[in-house]
């Protein structure tokens, strides 16, 4: 399967042919069933190859991922609940939506693409913060992500897939950090570590999104 920005050309009729020779593009979309390719990195954050994503997560290698809040105009933040079938934290609760670009891809584009896979959502994301986690799991993978954190305004018309979601809530930030606070074991490792170590950055992330919103 070629890359996403790659076309096939192919030639309709023949030369002896009194119609006109047609030419025309066939998009080549990404295959779900071709294994993932993901963007490793240095401690920099500088992309040094790639690594078939089972392979990534079974050996902690460091990689590039992303992950989004989404704000409504009450501010309250759309969590979703991991699919049970899911390769790690499957039915955890977890920040709206997450994942990993693919080499050559930018990251908020594939943010952005990501948020129609899993939530059949379009929306405008900005940037927000860097952050950087490792944690393993007891089921042998381990995820170590440079994970850059975008902000976007939730728009109408959610239509989540269930291979990737379970379910949806809205929590506001207060009431998210004081569950999560009580009971972690309920929500996934790196939405944890952003409400600990990064509570600043996320409070002007929403609030910057939500009067996007408004303006």
């Amino acid at each position: 399967m070629k890359p996403l920005n790659e076309f096939a050309v192919k030639r309709l009729g023949s030369a002896n042919s009194s119609r006109s020779l047609i030419l025309f593009a066939v998009f080549l979309p990404y295959c779900p069933l071709m294994p993932e390719q993901l963007i490793l990195v240095d401690p920099r954050n500088r992309a040094v190859g790639q690594g078939e994503k089972t392979r990534v997560h079974a050996e902690g290698l460091l990689h590039r991922a992303f992950s989004v809040f989404l704000v409504d105009a009450a501010g309250r933040i759309l969590l979703q609940q991991r699919a049970h079938s899911k390769y790690h934290s499957g039915g955890l609760w977890a920040n709206s939506c997450c994942g990993h670009p693919r080499p050559g891809e930018l990251t908020r584009s594939a943010a952005e693409r990501r948020l129609g896979e899993e939530l059949g959502a379009t929306t405008r994301l900005e940037y927000g913060f860097r952050a950087h986690y490792l944690a393993k799991f007891a089921n042998g993978l381990a995820e170590n992500e440079i994970v850059y954190v975008y902000f976007g305004f939730v728009p109408e018309g959610l239509q989540p897939n269930p291979a990737e979601v379970a379910s949806l809530e809205w929590q506001h930030f207060a009431d998210l950090k004081q569950d999560a606070g009580r009971r972690p074991e309920r929500y996934v490792f790196w939405l944890n570590h952003y409400l600990t170590q990064h509570e600043a950055e996320i409070k002007l992330g929403l609030t910057q999104a939500a009067n996007r919103a408004r303006d």
